[in-house]
């Protein structure tokens, strides 16, 4: 789980994370929350990533929760009419009993990240206790099915303290992105938070963004005071 803020370079981060599983041979399908399906599939472009053969080959699936905020109907293959978590529970459900009519592509294999930019979009629809029941019960089990990764994101300061906590345990680490003013002028930074069972940095570390929205780490690292 990844807890960003919404000025930090999550966007960029969550492109840069697919396009290196999927150069590392993987399979990547993303869920799209915070804006429009061909936005990320521009945003891959400039990573160098040919998109229209990885979605032909079905190396990259993009899932458009997005477009139902708008009230609209999706033209994508693979979308969301409603984000109402009873209507999701449903088609959830049905993917989970292999069901083809749930229009949800099944994690079949270790090699698929599943990536959801943005879960914060489901609490405009939907209260707290619902929609942690939702994705508890219905959306990450169905996304860990077939031992695949999940990286889910939500933005950090909006939901109850309950939610965090809820959502947190149940995932096997938490990511933190923020953009610090503190001192030195702005800078990006990340950190992992917690990770079960393996020794990890808990230092923040700075992103940098460079030409085509490539994204690295810069050598030196943050106290985690900062």
């Amino acid at each position: 789980m990844i807890e960003y803020d919404p000025a930090s370079q999550w966007y960029a981060t969550f492109s840069a994370i697919a396009a290196g599983w999927i150069r590392s041979g993987g399979k990547v399908h993303y869920n799209v929350g915070s804006g429009p399906p061909d936005d990320v599939r521009a945003q891959l472009k400039r990573l160098g990533l040919n998109v229209g053969a990885l979605e032909a080959d079905g190396k990259l699936i993009i899932l458009d929760w997005y477009t139902a905020t708008l009230g609209q109907k999706s033209k994508e293959k693979y979308a969301f009419d409603s984000l109402k978590v009873a209507d999701l529970s449903i088609r959830f459900t049905k993917a989970a009993k292999g069901d083809e009519s749930s229009a949800i592509p099944p994690p079949v294999s270790p090699d698929v990240l599943r990536l959801h930019d943005d879960i914060s979009a489901l609490f405009r629809f939907n209260d707290e206790k619902s929609t942690v029941e939702f994705l508890l019960t219905r959306f990450i089990p169905h996304q860990w099915k077939g031992f695949g990764q999940l990286i889910a994101g939500a933005i950090r300061g909006i939901h109850s303290d309950w939610v965090y906590n809820q959502l947190e345990a149940q995932c096997h680490g938490v990511i933190d992105l923020k953009l610090d003013e503190t001192s030195r002028g702005p800078a990006n930074l990340i950190r992992i938070r917690t990770l079960r069972n393996v020794g990890f940095d808990p230092k923040w570390h700075e992103l940098r963004v460079g030409d085509g929205s490539q994204v690295t780490l810069a050598e030196r690292r943050l106290e985690a005071s900062r």
